[in-house]
């Protein structure tokens, strides 16, 4: 699988790679395994191999000793359970550690065959303990053989082929990979990797045998593990420096202070544990630092399945500089709370490090993008999001824009007034026209036409002001009144100083304080009879299908029919009617005035359009159309206005479902990781009481019996 040159994707347990839509990424299918870390278990964490998390370059060692060339450097492997079957993902990298010298080469040689070329020892280090220090394994084609005196000297096969590793030992007793080569001056062949010596089965006693072509056998990866850098030890937090003494290039890679990797490695094996069908990703950088990471609970990767139409992407933290760069995706439910649906943290705002997150978080919501994005005002956000969401419509965070007025004109003369002007311009034009006007006038009146940020924001005008959003649907997550608020996780849950332990700390807080409030608000839905303020059928409908949040919010309206009068048709242009509605509606915070709403009806389509676009900004039908059914007789809305997201009768389990769609039976792997994701379910539904954990044993006895009578007829 082709992947950009600089990226590599690590994951820290079993993983899978497959090829998927987009080539750049890895999708990384995560499952319990028996060398998981768990942070509160060590019977479990002694078996997994732990990161190592320094600044320590891998440089050359001085100590004294002497060196051995060729194959008889290689020892007997180590006694180790397990056996290495399929094909390495990754291939070797500098910084890459290992537990052992018989480790780095069985690595080294599994990738060997994938790629198609044999291995050799071509250097050993030793101590004059006699302990291994260095090493060198190269292709079987490095050098050339030494000139022969023989009558009929063999033919020269090699080519002096380049490719190579170079590890030594650390001070930490595991081996590190301090130099790669991976071009090699030769053709290789993956269908020819069977023909090297390096690759053929080692005898038995304490070797490992490389049996890599079983098609019957699961293909497990032992996945070993790559260094993540840190600011552990006496190093300075804010001033890394490398072996040449200069400062570490912070844009391309995350700031970390000490314990900070760490506190990551245990934070994703803690979830994981706890998650079968937990997602993430970590990127490193060319060195081996860590550079950014995703994740998302099976919980966020279901709740996309239901809230997928809209999806704010929150980058406030990286922007403000917080100690934790987060970025979060988030949506609304049914009850019109915030929903999480994935995290990243990344160590810079660039372009390649938001099309890195956004592919990853496309890759954990398997290719479904949503209908609409809402971000804050940033050019490499737009840009990052042009290429990897094409079709989505791209919106800007009125709110944050809003917050931003008393930094960007605090200092111009007048103002008050000005900033008056740009809300009314804004939240109060009910056609494109009328907010072009109310803008020309404002710049004009004021001076301020050359404003660099009233510029920018002009330019993008079509993403931000409402006026020109009526046809895109955004489920309430965009304010239509300069009084509303969209609340972010970042701002209930984080402070700029909050460190990066802390944060993962308190995260799985903050996730059951969500969790809470929504259930808390569908017990509410359930059992709670939603209180009439008026005798409108419209009400009636609806609190039969709408959560109480959303009833609430659509009484509202419901309530605003009493304050529209003077209905009256415009015209007629075949079977659609125009009305107007004038309302007295308040403006500028205190002062009333009488607006004309124009409102398209259809009859015959039972279809209703006004044009203060509320439907599609909010997700239910304002006042002013509900005026014009009810005028026309209407006693129900009509269907496709009901909209299913905010119905409290559908039942949403957030268990990850595990659809058989893109699986190839042919495929072992795929199979494998199937029916392990299809039992997870029976294992969820079956602890749930004692009768379905009775039940669910019983059924699984039958499936085992009869598998068992199928092989017997099979033989």
């Amino acid at each position: 699988m082709p992947k950009p040159q600089g990226r590599q994707w690590y994951e820290c347990m079993t993983i899978r790679s497959t090829k998927t839509e987009t080539p750049f990424t890895l999708e990384l299918l995560v499952r319990p395994a028996p060398t998981l870390h768990s942070c509160c278990s060590p019977e479990i964490s002694h078996q997994m191999d732990e990161v190592s998390l320094n600044t320590e370059p891998a440089g050359e060692d001085d100590a004294d000793g002497y060196e051995i060339e060729g194959d008889c450097a290689m020892t007997e492997f180590v006694s180790q359970t397990g056996i290495m079957q399929g094909e390495n993902p990754l291939p070797p990298s500098a910084g890459m550690e290992f537990d052992s010298y018989e480790d780095v080469y069985y690595f080294y040689n599994c990738y060997a065959k994938q790629q198609g070329f044999g291995v050799r020892v071509s250097n050993t280090w030793y101590r004059k303990s006699k302990e291994r220090y260095r090493g060198k394994l190269s292709c079987s084609s490095a050098g050339f053989k030494k000139k022969s005196e023989a009558n009929r000297p063999r033919p020269e096969t090699r080519t002096g082929c380049p490719a190579m590793v170079k590890f030594r030992l650390m001070e930490s007793n595991r081996w590190r990979i301090i130099e790669v080569e991976l071009e090699h001056n030769h053709l290789i062949s993956p269908a020819s990797g069977k023909f090297y010596k390096s690759h053929k089965s080692i005898g038995g006693g304490t070797k490992r045998s490389l049996q890599l072509d079983s098609a019957e056998e699961v293909q497990k990866i032992r996945l070993f593990r790559t260094v993540i850098i840190d600011s552990e030890g006496n190093r300075s937090i804010d001033v890394d420096e490398g072996e040449s003494g200069n400062k570490v290039d912070y844009s391309n890679q995350l700031k970390l202070k000490e314990g900070d990797a760490k506190a990551v490695q245990n934070f994703f094996s803690r979830l994981q544990l706890m998650d079968p069908d937990f997602f993430y990703v970590v990127d490193l950088n060319e060195k081996g630092c860590l550079r950014n990471l995703f994740w998302a609970d099976a919980r966020s990767r279901v709740a996309y399945t239901y809230f997928s139409d809209v999806v704010a992407i929150d980058t406030t933290c990286l922007e403000n500089k917080f100690e934790v760069p987060l970025v979060s995706f988030s949506g609304v439910n049914h009850h019109g709370q915030s929903v999480l649906l994935g995290f990243g943290l990344i160590a810079s705002g660039t372009i390649e490090s938001y099309t890195w997150l956004f592919r990853a978080w496309l890759t954990c919501i398997l290719g479904r993008p949503p209908q609409a994005i809402i971000t804050d005002q940033c050019r490499t956000l737009q840009t990052a999001i042009a290429d990897v969401f094409p079709r989505a419509s791209h919106c800007l965070c009125l709110s944050q824009i809003m917050h931003k007025i008393p930094e960007n004109l605090g200092g111009s003369f007048e103002y008050e007034v000005i900033k008056a002007a740009f809300i009314r311009a804004v939240y109060y034009s009910l056609r494109v026209e009328e907010f072009e006007a109310a803008w020309e006038d404002m710049v004009q009146r004021h001076g301020i036409r050359d404003h660099k940020w009233l510029q920018a924001l002009y330019d993008d005008r079509k993403r931000w002001v409402p006026v020109y959003l009526k046809d895109i649907f955004l489920a309430g997550m965009f304010p239509m009144q300069p009084n509303e608020v969209v609340s972010s996780f970042s701002e209930e849950f984080l402070v700029k100083s909050t460190p990066l332990k802390e944060f993962l700390d308190k995260y799985d807080q903050a996730l059951q304080t969500h969790h809470q409030l929504e259930a808390l608000a569908d017990l509410d839905s359930r059992n709670s009879s939603y209180m009439f303020k008026s005798g409108s059928h419209f009400e009636l409908q609806l609190s039969e299908l709408y959560t109480n949040d959303i009833l609430r919010k659509f009484g509202k309206e419901v309530e605003g029919m009493y304050s529209c009068f003077s209905t009256r048709q415009l015209n007629v242009d075949g079977p659609v009617i125009t009305y107007t509605v004038k309302e007295q509606t308040e403006v500028d915070g205190n002062s009333r005035e009488m607006r004309d709403y124009e409102v398209l009806y259809n009859p015959s389509e039972m279809e209703v359009l006004c044009v203060c676009g509320m439907f599609n900004l909010k997700g239910y039908l304002c006042r002013h159309a509900l005026s014009i059914l009810n005028q026309n007789g209407m006693q129900e809305i009509p269907t496709q206005y009901i909209l299913s997201r905010w119905r409290k009768d559908v039942k949403r389990s957030y268990v990850y479902d595990h659809s058989c769609s893109g699986i190839d039976i042919n495929n072992p792997v795929h199979r494998y990781d199937h029916l392990y994701k299809c039992i997870v379910q029976v294992v969820e539904e079956g602890r749930k009481s004692q009768d379905r954990y009775k039940i669910a044993l019983q059924e699984l006895d039958g499936i085992l019996n009869k598998l068992c009578i199928t092989e017997d007829c099979a033989l």
